[in-house]
């Protein structure tokens, strides 16, 4: 079984629209979204349309500020899930196009376990909210805490998003984290002694220094990182014409921060 794994598109439709089309040459067999399809960006719709095909999609804190009002968002966040909210009820739109869409965002799960693969949002520990920073493999309390959830479940590969920024931790004799570099892209993960925890990055607002799409391919046991050129200049004109939006969400689209 060949999937591909995305998370956090944020209503970007150039840049989802790019990486479908590399998905379609990698022949995949089902593609897995790990929530955040909406919120920061100009093109919500048309995404939750477009991922609604998805054998799996989870919920992401994005869709769960829109269904439940977005508490603890920073105000541009805020302002950008207000302005959501109000695209997802369109009189220009007929009422069950409308009624469709919400229906779509309330049946997301909050995580999927497919074997010894979890998949989440967040963390297994909190499977919306809770952020995995790059940074964060030294603080050994977080980290053990996060590699023992959820109590009960098996395991060993664990796909996440939310923070934007890919890599890999690693449950060895000390947590490690590695950027996708550090493994030319590749990685397998066939008889590890230890669980990892991987971060497919972002599809519509990448966070680490690079504007291109970041999404995963799983393949048996081997995962490829992919990064996928797109258009960000069309993102940032459809930002000008939702003037509701802050500006700042779409220049921050050219830097990948």
């Amino acid at each position: 079984m060949k999937q591909a794994i995305i998370s956090d598109i944020h209503g970007n439709l150039a840049a989802f629209e790019a990486v479908l089309d590399d998905i379609s040459k990698e022949k995949v067999d089902e593609i897995y979204c790990l929530g955040d399809i909406i919120g920061y960006g100009p093109d919500p719709r048309a995404c939750l349309e477009l991922a609604h095909r998805f054998p799996i999609n989870l919920l992401g804190n994005h869709e769960e500020a829109v269904l439940m009002g977005a508490i603890g968002f920073n105000p541009k966040a805020k302002a950008a899930i207000d302005w959501t909210r109000d695209q997802l009820n369109l009189d220009s739109q007929p009422v069950e196009k409308n009624r469709q869409l919400w229906n779509f965002l309330g049946s997301l799960k909050r995580r999927h376990l497919d074997g010894e693969k979890l998949f989440v949002h967040g963390s297994p520990r909190d499977p919306t909210r809770e952020y995995i920073f790059h940074q964060d493999w030294q603080d050994r309390k977080k980290m053990d805490e996060i590699f023992a959830s959820p109590e009960g479940v098996r395991w060993k590969i664990c796909f996440t998003g939310h923070t934007h920024f890919p890599g890999i931790f690693t449950q060895e004799n000390t947590y490690r984290f590695y950027e996708p570099k550090a493994f030319n892209l590749q990685f397998n993960h066939e008889n590890l002694p230890y669980r990892v925890i991987v971060n497919v990055g972002s599809v519509g607002q990448p966070r680490d220094g690079d504007y291109r799409a970041s999404y995963v391919v799983l393949n048996g046991r081997n995962v490829q990182f992919k990064r996928i050129d797109y258009d960000v200049q069309r993102t940032i004109a459809r930002f000008r014409a939702c003037p509701e939006l802050p500006e700042y969400l779409a220049r921050r689209l050219e830097e990948g921060k």
